[in-house]
């Protein structure tokens, strides 16, 4: 997985935190993460093409959560970045080789990429029960200075105080 579902996570995850019109812009949001702004204007576009995040333009524009946090799953994250495609693709390799049999003798499914989806659809069902709302409140109760810390500097960037949210910090 690249970087790029982490920022893009995170960044859900602080834009969960705004007040209700608010948005941050790109290079505010990598300001706060000390992140490359351009690199990671390119995963909130990819955000936004997946109806994650809004944009508005404008000097005055930013970034903000399309829906509620709580509707927006770890795994809709993760597709709008990595793509829906699955992490393992078999390409047959027992059928070729010293011990390959003829194709027709291959009727079941490969061992190998049989383990491999099953455990690929866990992963993805634990991504998909897993929300941005979820990963707010366990942040919040994991770390409460740092979820202070982020909530005045949100405060301050948003133009507008951030109260009773349970926002990003280190978790």
């Amino acid at each position: 997985m690249s970087q790029g579902v982490e920022w893009a996570l995170h960044a859900c995850h602080l834009l969960a935190a705004l007040p209700p019109g608010a948005s941050l812009s790109s290079a505010q949001l990598a300001e706060f993460f000390v992140l490359p702004a351009p690199y990671l204007s390119k995963h909130l576009q990819a955000l936004s093409r997946a109806g994650i995040t809004a944009s508005t333009p404008g000097p005055q524009g930013g970034y903000r959560l399309a829906r509620p946090a709580g509707r927006i799953s770890l795994l809709a994250v993760v597709e709008a970045i990595e793509g829906s495609a699955p992490a393992f693709r078999c390409t047959e390799i027992r059928q070729r080789g010293p011990a390959s049999l003829p194709p027709g003798r291959y009727r079941d499914p490969c061992a190998i990429a049989s383990a491999m989806a099953r455990a690929e659809a866990a992963w993805r069902r634990e991504l998909q029960a897993v929300t941005v709302a979820d990963i707010m409140a366990t942040v919040g109760r994991r770390a409460p200075a740092a979820a202070a810390a982020a909530r005045t500097w949100l405060s301050a960037a948003a133009g507008e105080p951030v109260d009773g949210v349970s926002s990003p910090g280190h978790g």
